[in-house]
Formats: structure tokens, C-alpha cells, sequence
């Protein structure tokens, strides 16, 4: 499909991109709607264009430009040594003080002065610089932040600064934050025109009454605007956690395209892109100084070498004392996951699955009692989402679900539209196992693949109750099986669309 069949044309966005190669941006005279919130997520891409650039050697050449365009903060970061483990906090910025009111009212900015921070990510180089790791932390994630007391991990920002942003994530993750990288609210736009627009795939419909931005499933070439709405948009069943996978696949296209001879052997592209990404960034004082080190030590970086997850959910929909609807981690898995990361355990197996590459649509199978089951319901979280307009439905299954020993932490959602007749598993690459012991327990579900973080029920107008599972040699002497909350992972490779 072409990108015409979006639904999103650039007039609906109110953000234009002037006709030279560096993909200057405009605000139209037409006003956008929630613009607000399109920064938030978005930025990312512009820190991690950065890596590519470093890692194909570009800034070699480049250096006094280089570091004359990065901008400077004193971040807190502890550094580190030329070789090593790294982590880097990536902070997306939600900055007004540059623009007048008008293009605030444009943008649906709001008129507040200061920044504000709508993302963050921790990337993690290992020891040799051979693979990147990249959690993202969703901005609702309550925690605790230091002098401040228990808010928002994104409240660090604005409260503090990068120095408290900094504090605030090595207190909830455990790492040492090596450096520290900030973009921009608009540099996303700018780097996706540099490398000529990028491939994304939705396995599901996209109608976002907001921006107007709708798509089918299917496979889209997004520019720089229309990969903004796609990346933010949370018209889908998970709200920002379907955001949050959908700006991890946009990374990955990106950084495919970057990586590619079409960018690299085209100097006007390859400007366009040196151009666009530095203007995005600011990064603490060391990073600035040892940028020429990073690039020779990450120059032979590919996508089967990037991999992204989650940090592990115990809630979605937590109620704070505030009265702020938050999000949990789940601190066990969690903690468990930073602890690989710092010992540079990979997250991603060796050999992929064929279907861990995103389609346009997912397969569903019956669920099979054939097979013996292997995981125990008490090992399993499940998130519940009714997929009917019975009211009360998503928690008489919750109840149900807990009653044969699964774990259902969070409160039940709604799927838009709410017209599903059979229940359907739904789970990630990987986690087979544990959604057939869940499909086992709830009579006609049906099994299917998806692009989503755990094992979800979709619960259709069919639905029955569920009943109890034997799992095979579930004894404490049995071997252990991995953690059903282990993290889900996916390489930048598995992450692009197939053609």
C-alpha cells in the first residue's frame, strides 16, 4: 500500500517539511490536534540515528562539526572507561522555551515554560560493544524519586533535571548510568525525512479520531510526519504499551535505513542525516568528548545486534494516591532483567523464530489438549480483556482465571471494537508453552501469536468459564522452567516488516 492510503495527510498534521534535502520543518497554519502527546515516545529515533552515524564511522570525518553542534549538560553521569559496559539514560524532551505562542497553540503545547519529559530508555552496550540492549520505561511507571517522594518516572525531569532523571532511573534499575543523551520534540521529523521515510507494519487497524491518522492492517512507507502519528497514536486495544512497541519497530526501520547503502553512498542523504541528528541531541560532557571513541568501537553494529524490551508490568491500570493512573513494574522480574543486562546475558536467543518478524496479521489456532502442558497456571500472569459489550464480562474471567491458579494482577480492559465471538490466547514469540496451558484452561479458545508484551485473553461472547489443567512433572524437584514474566525480547532485525 502507498503511504496515500494512510488516511494521514500532511495537511491534518499542521507540521510541513520545507523542500530541501535537511527536511526543514514549518507549522501550518492549520491547527493539530493532541500535539501534545506526539512528542512523547518519538525522539528516541533521533539518539539512536546517533549511533548509527557513530557506528558507521561518518563522525570520523566530521569531528570538529560534530561536537560543535552536540549541545552539553552536566548530567551526573558517572562515566566510563573507553572500553567496558555502558549505559546510556536516553531522555526524550518535551521543550516549549523555543517556540512562540502561536506555534505552542499550533502544536497544542500548552504555554508553560520549562521542560518536560515523555520518554526514557536505557541502552546498554556490552562489554565489547558488539550488541545494544535498549529497555524502554514506559512514562507512567510510579516509582520512587529521590527528595521528591513517589511519582511518575517522567516527574524526574521536570522536577530535577537530567542530574534527577539520571539519579531517579539508577535507583529503580540498579545500573550505573554511564552517559546521558537528550532529543528534541521536533528532530524526530527531521531525521525520518534524512534517510528518506521508513517501513512499518500494523497487524491491526488504526483509527486514530484525534489526528485523523488511520490505517488497515498492512504494510505502510511512512514519512517523517506520518511516522510521528504512527509511533504515538494509542487508538489500539493497549493503549501505550501498543505505543511503546510500535516506537521500537519505527527505531528499528530507522536505524535499517540508516544502516543502508541507500543512506550511507548518498552524500546528500548522508548530510541530511549528519545534519538532522545532531541538531537533535544533547548529551553530557564526557560523551561529548569521547564521541570519536564510541564510533570506532561500535562501527561493525548491525540489526541482528540491537535488541528491545519492556521493563517488565505488574499493573497497567494502577490507581495512585494521587488519583494518577499509573503503571507498576513488576520489581521481581524487573530486577531480574537489569541483572542480566548487567551481566551482559542476552535477551534475545540465538536462533529466532520464523514468526518473530511482525506481518500484517497473526495466525490463530484451536488451542490442542494433545500436547502436554509444561508450565504451571501459578507461573503464568495474565492480562484480561473483554472483547464483548457484556458488561462485567472481563471480571467474572479475571476471577475465573484466578481460580485455577493463574496470576491476573491488573484490572480488565476493553478491546476496540468490542465484537470478538470466540476467546482468543494472544502471547509473544517465545511463549508458546504458556499460553497453551492458558488456552488449555479456558474450553475453545483459540491460540494466536501476536505482537504484544505477556500472554493476553481476549474474551469473546462465547466464553464459558474455564476449568482446571494438569501440567506434566509440575513437582518442586521438576527443573525449573524460565520465568513466565521473563522479559520478551526482540532484535532490531526481528522488529523490521518483511517485504
Amino acid at each position: 500500500m502507498s503511504d496515500d492510503d494512510s488516511g494521514a495527510g500532511v495537511g491534518d498534521s499542521g507540521v510541513h517539511v520545507g523542500g530541501d534535502a535537511y527536511g526543514g520543518v514549518r507549522l501550518s497554519q492549520r491547527r493539530t490536534r493532541r500535539a501534545r502527546s506526539s512528542a512523547r515516545g518519538l525522539m528516541v529515533t533521533g539518539a539512536l540515528s546517533s549511533a548509527v552515524l557513530l557506528g558507521s564511522g561518518v563522525l570520523w570525518f566530521l569531528s570538529t562539526y560534530a561536537t560543535s553542534q552536540l549541545k552539553r549538560v552536566n548530567a551526573g553521569t558517572v562515566g566510563s572507561d573507553a572500553r567496558g559496559a555502558m549505559n546510556i539514560l536516553l531522555v526524550g524532551v518535551d521543550k516549549r522555551d523555543d517556540l512562540s505562542r502561536k506555534e505552542q497553540n499550533r502544536l497544542h503545547l500548552g504555554r508553560e515554560v520549562g521542560q518536560r519529559s515523555d520518554t526514557m530508555m536505557v541502552i546498554h552496550l556490552s562489554e565489547d560493544h558488539s550488541k545494544v540492549t535498549v529497555v524502554s520505561l514506559p512514562r507512567d511507571s510510579w516509582v520512587d524519586i529521590p527528595g521528591k517522594g513517589t511519582h511518575k518516572i517522567n516527574s524526574a525531569y521536570s522536577l530535577g533535571g537530567a542530574k534527577l532523571a539520571v539519579h531517579t532511573v539508577q535507583n529503580a534499575t540498579g545500573l550505573p548510568i554511564n552517559h546521558y543523551i537528550e532529543v528534541n520534540v521536533l528532530g524526530f521529523i527531521n531525521v525520518v525525512n534524512a534517510v528518506g521515510g521508513v517501513s512499518v507494519c500494523t497487524p491491526v487497524a488504526i483509527n486514530d479520531q484525534h489526528t485523523k491518522f488511520q490505517l488497515q492492517p498492512g504494510t505502510y512507507e511512512l514519512d517523517g510526519v506520518k511516522a510521528l502519528f504512527y509511533a504515538r497514536t494509542r487508538a489500539t486495544a493497549r493503549s501505550d504499551l501498543d505505543r511503546i512497541d510500535r516506537q521500537q519497530q519505527v527505531i528499528s526501520a530507522l536505524l535499517q535505513r540508516a544502516l543502508s547503502g541507500g543512506t550511507l553512498a548518498n552524500p546528500t542523504r548522508l548530510g541530511a542525516l549528519v545534519g538532522s541528528t545532531l541538531k537533535t541531541l544533547t548529551v553530557d560532557d564526557a560523551l561529548a568528548k569521547d564521541v570519536l571513541g564510541l564510533a570506532d568501537q561500535l562501527k561493525d553494529v548491525s540489526t541482528d545486534d540491537v535488541a528491545f524490551t519492556t521493563v517488565p508490568l505488574a499493573d497497567v491500570n494502577y490507581k495512585a494516591p494521587t488519583g494518577e493512573s499509573a503503571v507498576l513494574w513488576n520489581k521481581p522480574a524487573a530486577r531480574d532483567l537489569f541483572k542480566r543486562i548487567a551481566a551482559d546475558e542476552p535477551l534475545v536467543k540465538p536462533a529466532a523464530s520464523k514468526s518473530a518478524t511482525p506481518t500484517p496479521s497473526a495466525s490463530s489456532s484451536p488451542a490442542s489438549s494433545a500436547e502436554a502442558l509444561t508450565v504451571a497456571p501459578s507461573r503464568i500472569a495474565v492480562r484480561v480483556l473483554n472483547g464483548t459489550a457484556i458488561t462485567g464480562l472481563g471480571a467474572r474471567t479475571k476471577a475465573d482465571l484466578r481460580k485455577v491458579g493463574f496470576q491476573v494482577p491488573a484490572a480488565p480492559g476493553d478491546t476496540t471494537p468490542r465484537d470478538h465471538t470466540d476467546t482468543v490466547v494472544r502471547y509473544p514469540a517465545g511463549r508458546e508453552d504458556s499460553a497453551r496451558t492458558v488456552a488449555a484452561a479456558i474450553p475453545g479458545a483459540d491460540l494466536r501469536q501476536a505482537d504484544v508484551p505477556g500472554i493476553e485473553v481476549i474474551v469473546g461472547s462465547k466464553y464459558s468459564g474455564t476449568k482446571k489443567v494438569t501440567v506434566k512433572d509440575d513437582s518442586p524437584a521438576a527443573t525449573p522452567t524460565p520465568a513466565d514474566d521473563a522479559p520478551v525480547a526482540k532484535t532490531a532485525t526481528q522488529n523490521i516488516c518483511k517485504k
